[in-house]
């Protein structure tokens, strides 16, 4: 009996052993997004909030590009985060949503309605930086199911190991320092970027094969608005503001009309520009495509009070739970902005 005890101990041992060097390979070997490509960080560092947000914005780079929560908290006292990320699908977004909710109790959900333009799976190396960083729960697998391109296995998103295992010539030591714990690149999901190059020229855009953005993402529209009622949360569609890529009317009058039929608030800041004062020679850091933090800061001033003046929002900065993580952050912000 001793002898049967005993092998089966080894046993389990050996099993412990070989989880667990299989889980540090796949720790190591999987991209960190740390110094490049570090919108790939954005979904996970939102599992480190503490405290509940009475705006979510969801969305692609013109989220965590152009909207700064630091603004927002810091003029209005609204308590606000990003869970933006590289060409993040409608779908995406809504799984995003979905995975929030879990713990969180937001009022008012943002969407930024660029990606709607794609009715279909776009990038397995987008996916990977949306999806990755997700918690386990049923809104990543439906996104892992409603994301794959062709080519692309379930099975290598469940166990990254699989494949990102050719990485091991590619190590650096980023790739060992980050091992159990990645430095925060975002300031509450926002990407803060100083650089500053004007627009130059305004391409002519392509016509359009179809007038109409496709049938699948207005669906998809229509099951994150569902979401959001069902949550007793005010739903906000937005355009931000950009040159490029270009943004067609067509495209507008169906988010006007579908915003129109649902009694909801949209806002096409492209032709708001004057008003919110974003200047192309000195806001933009990427001629035209997204704002530099002044531009973002002159977005999210104007935008705010608009928000205030929509919908019944809590000042936080009346609460010293808020106040402590907030300054803090803000505090951070203001440094990155002196030395970037």
């Amino acid at each position: 009996m001793k002898a049967v005890w005993k092998k089966w101990i080894v046993a389990g041992i050996a099993a412990l052993l070989t989880v667990g060097l299989l889980w540090a390979a796949q720790r190591l070997v999987m991209p960190k997004y740390q110094s490049s490509s570090i919108e790939g960080s954005l979904t996970e560092e939102y599992y480190r909030e503490t405290l509940n947000h009475d705006v979510l914005f969801i969305g692609d780079c013109e989220v965590f590009s152009n909207f700064s929560p630091m603004t927002l908290y810091r003029e209005y006292g609204i308590a606000s985060y990003i869970r933006g990320s590289a060409q993040q699908l409608v779908w995406q977004s809504y799984a995003l949503l979905e995975d929030a909710l879990v713990t969180d109790s937001p009022s008012v959900v943002v969407f930024n309605v660029l990606a709607l333009k794609y009715g279909e799976p776009q990038s397995e190396a987008y996916n990977r930086m949306t999806i990755d960083g997700m918690r386990w729960g049923k809104a990543k697998i439906d996104a892992i199911q409603s994301s794959m391109t062709d080519g692309e296995e379930a099975i290598t998103y469940v166990f990254p190991l699989l494949r990102f295992h050719d990485r091991w010539s590619e190590l650096t030591v980023e790739d060992f320092r980050c091992f159990f714990e990645k430095e925060p690149v975002s300031f509450s999901g926002y990407l803060l970027r100083t650089e500053v190059r004007p627009v130059t020229q305004t391409p002519t855009p392509a016509p359009l094969t179809d007038p109409h953005l496709p049938q699948t993402s207005m669906e998809w529209l229509e099951k994150l608005y569902t979401l959001c009622e069902s949550h007793g949360i005010e739903l906000v569609l937005v355009k931000s503001p950009s040159i490029v890529p270009h943004w067609y009317d067509e495209w507008d009058a169906d988010i006007v009309a579908f915003a129109n039929s649902h009694g909801i608030w949209y806002t096409n800041t492209i032709a708001q520009n004057d008003e919110i004062g974003i200047d192309y020679e000195t806001d933009t850091c990427d001629m035209g495509q997204h704002l530099n933090v002044a531009g973002a800061e002159k977005l999210s001033s104007w935008f705010g009070a608009e928000l205030l003046r929509r919908y019944d929002l809590p000042d936080r900065r009346t609460d010293d739970a808020y106040t402590a993580v907030w300054t803090e952050q803000i505090e951070q912000y203001e440094r990155a902005k002196a030395t970037e």
